[in-house]
């Protein structure tokens, strides 16, 4: 198989790894040569482009058995997401069809959901989120079951926050002093691992078009935490005091767009047979600390 990873960063280079392992031809593509050398060292051929760019894509090549768009938005606002997503996967999809691609894996993210009742929510809930940026993901996700479903069999994962060596958003403010429990602290948070991220990828890759083609799957831990819990379990592993909580000003500048939800990723198991290597934020932090599991 070759396969091209499109936004070859923290999941796409582990993407990669895990792929090359297996044997396949993997390629990844980086706006720059900045970088190159560690998909070089993971065995994975270095392509330079920009999804906003379509000139860039002239030079990819053609017979690619599978592409995955796991392009960033390096945390830009909703200008850059509407170019990176909106723009960008419209570029691409046009240039998979010039190129004869089949198989399309397109990574989003469960901030598409904009349910705040605490509820479970699966790939059957509404996803019409409140933050502009969500709105962007929301409607390219219409855009590709709409517009490149007959052709390009596309998948599309909604993955939650992602966290592994090197990341993790709530760690880095628990380790700078700057975490607090937001509210009660019983807000539900959602999470998975990068490695368990590849390994959902590589699950549908392998998985039929009839199974996963025109489909939109939930990439997730089996274990959804409450906000204050996860933070005070965080402290204590690190052996560092248990953060505050948040004061009335903070709570008020972070309520908007903050979602209150459980993600089920019952769909993705049944269909493809994948599960998370790491349950939990219990088992993935332990191993990214190196500490005991508590």
């Amino acid at each position: 198989m070759r396969a091209l990873i499109v936004g070859c960063g923290y999941v796409g280079l582990e993407l990669g790894r895990q792929w090359v392992t297996q044997g396949v031809s993997v390629s990844g593509v980086r706006r720059s040569e900045v970088g190159a050398a560690e998909l070089l060292e993971s065995g994975i051929r270095v392509v330079v482009g920009d999804v906003t760019q379509p000139e860039s894509m002239t030079a990819w090549g053609r017979e690619w058995d599978i592409v995955v768009n796991a392009v960033s938005s390096s945390r830009g606002g909703v200008d850059v997401y509407r170019q990176v997503y909106g723009v960008g996967t419209r570029n691409l999809v046009g240039w998979m069809r010039e190129a004869g691609v089949r198989r399309y894996v397109h990574l989003s993210s469960t901030s598409v959901y904009g349910q705040t009742d605490g509820g479970w929510v699966t790939e059957d809930s509404p996803a019409d989120p409140l933050p502009e940026t969500g709105q962007v993901l929301a409607a390219t996700e219409r855009w590709i079951l709409g517009e490149a479903t007959g052709d390009l069999a596309p998948t599309i994962l909604r993955v939650a926050g992602i966290y592994g060596p090197g990341r993790g958003h709530a760690l880095q403010q628990l380790l700078k002093g700057e975490a607090r429990i937001q509210g009660d602290g019983t807000r539900w948070v959602n999470m998975v691992h990068r490695d368990d991220v590849a390994s959902a990828i590589r699950a549908v890759a392998g998985a039929s078009v009839e199974t996963v083609g025109g489909k939109v799957f939930n990439v997730v831990d089996d274990e959804p935490v409450q906000q204050g819990e996860f933070v005070t379990w965080l402290a204590r592993e690190y052996g560092l005091p248990i953060p505050p909580s948040a004061t009335e000003e903070e709570n008020a500048a972070r309520k908007r767009g903050l979602t209150h939800k459980r993600v089920d990723h019952r769909r993705l198991r049944e269909a493809t047979g994948w599960a998370p290597a790491y349950r939990s934020f219990r088992e993935g932090y332990a191993r990214v600390s190196g500490s005991r599991s508590g």
